[in-house]
């Protein structure tokens, strides 16, 4: 472990921009659960074990044609989660170490928490591959995606029911959804996760793509919704993979550490200013 943090910080070191990649892993370190499992998910919301529900039942869009106030009930209780949680001392480092580069950093990362525009990432080099909790679109129309901002969801935790009033669509006053991309969801509304992927691809060839000196810090990222890992993966630079369970990598030039992401930025930062 000492031989490959000291790897990885001479790369983190000597790169010229960075692409930080995170999973749902790096905000546990500030709290937010992580749905490792049924357990850990039933652990969070116990209301739903007894109805049986799991991640994948509640987290889709049937269920807010279904049953709304419950689909609320869990979308508006991670919101205001989200909306009260402080990022936590590794986004500061990430930010310290982009400061310092040429070309910067990039975020690509499948979390919808906004926790890296909150710890004061510039929103435009921000890719959410899966959309953000804090927009709204609607489940009839396709008048496009507004902010969250205004809606403060009333949450009976102990049933994970909303008991306000739904946030409704501006345009058509129909029932209005988070514009994240759920499971079995053929009507996301990805024109924003869209405009980010086309930043992403001006910034990455404005480096010099797979030919620039940048090293990948990818940071709890899973294999269950791999989308994080291949897309660090497909970049053809040096990786740096940060991970307490699964931390392997496939090539001999990337770099596997096994921790926590806040743990291990500070081992790693403290080798860099060393």
């Amino acid at each position: 472990m000492e031989n490959s943090l000291n790897t990885a910080a001479a790369l983190i070191r000597s790169a010229d921009a960075l692409v930080i990649s995170a999973g749902a892993g790096i905000g546990v370190d500030s709290g937010l659960p992580n749905f490792r499992g049924a357990e850990g998910f039933w652990r969070a919301y116990p209301a739903l074990q007894a109805s049986g529900m799991s991640f994948y039942d509640v987290a889709s869009p049937q269920t807010f044609d279904r049953d709304p106030e419950l689909a609320w009930g869990f979308y508006g209780h991670r919101l205001d989660l989200y909306r009260k949680t402080v990022p936590h001392e590794g986004f500061e480092i990430l930010r310290k170490w982009a400061s310092e580069k040429p070309g910067g950093a990039f975020v690509l990362t499948s979390n919808v928490d906004g926790q890296f525009e909150k710890a004061g990432f510039d929103p435009s080099r921000i890719w959410e591959f899966h959309g953000s909790i804090h927009r709204l679109q609607c489940t009839s129309c396709s008048s496009g995606v507004f902010p969250a901002g205004e809606f403060v969801p009333v949450v009976d935790v102990d049933a994970c029911r909303l008991t306000n009033s739904l946030p409704l669509c501006p345009s058509c006053g129909f029932v209005a959804r988070p514009n994240i991309l759920m499971f079995g969801d053929w009507h996301w509304d990805s024109t924003v996760a869209d405009e980010q992927a086309m930043q992403f691809d001006a910034w990455w060839r404005s480096i010099g793509g797979s030919s620039s000196n940048a090293v990948i810090i990818e940071l709890g990222a899973g294999t269950d919704i791999p989308t994080v890992r291949w897309h660090g993966e497909s970049l053809g630079v040096p990786l740096i993979r940060i991970n307490p369970r699964e931390f392997g990598v496939r090539r001999e030039r990337d770099v596997a550490l096994q921790g926590g992401a806040l743990e291990t930025l500070h081992q790693l930062d403290a080798l860099i200013q060393s």
